[in-house]
């Protein structure tokens, strides 16, 4: 996983999840409120829900356009029990939290493509890669 992951709040405006993406070169940023993660922002949300729904970049917030609920993964748990709950809700990324509830990092394609076999960064790349009913 990578980690240190940072995340931005609700308020925090389209754009500047933009530049801290391209800042730290990654897809996805956790949303968080309150000290607990409430949602995930893509670059694919900020195009299909914010510019493609013809809203206003300038005025669009985290919120307007993040997936709403998080799926993670706990710190003590396998590369298998991650993989699988990857493949099943067919995400790319996913939050890692420790026993506190607080996120230390993201495990992303990248992290299993270096340390899984590769029959398993296969399955995933299928799972994630089937078109979504």
């Amino acid at each position: 996983m990578h980690n240190g992951a940072e995340w931005v709040g609700p308020q925090t405006s389209v754009t500047e999840v933009a530049k801290k993406m391209r800042e730290l070169d990654v897809g996805s940023i956790p949303v968080g409120e309150d000290d607990r993660l409430i949602g995930m922002i893509t670059d694919r949300d900020i195009i299909c829900r914010g510019l493609a729904n013809g809203g206003d970049i300038r005025k669009l917030t985290a919120r307007d356009v993040m997936t709403k609920g998080i799926v993670y993964c706990r710190d003590r748990d396998s590369l298998d029990e991650a993989l699988g709950i990857m493949e099943s809700k067919q995400i790319r990324r996913l939050p890692v939290i420790d026993d506190n509830k607080r996120m230390v990092g993201i495990l992303s394609f990248g992290d299993i493509s270096h340390a899984a076999p590769a029959r398993q960064a296969g399955e995933l790349v299928a799972a994630c890669s089937a078109h979504h009913e």
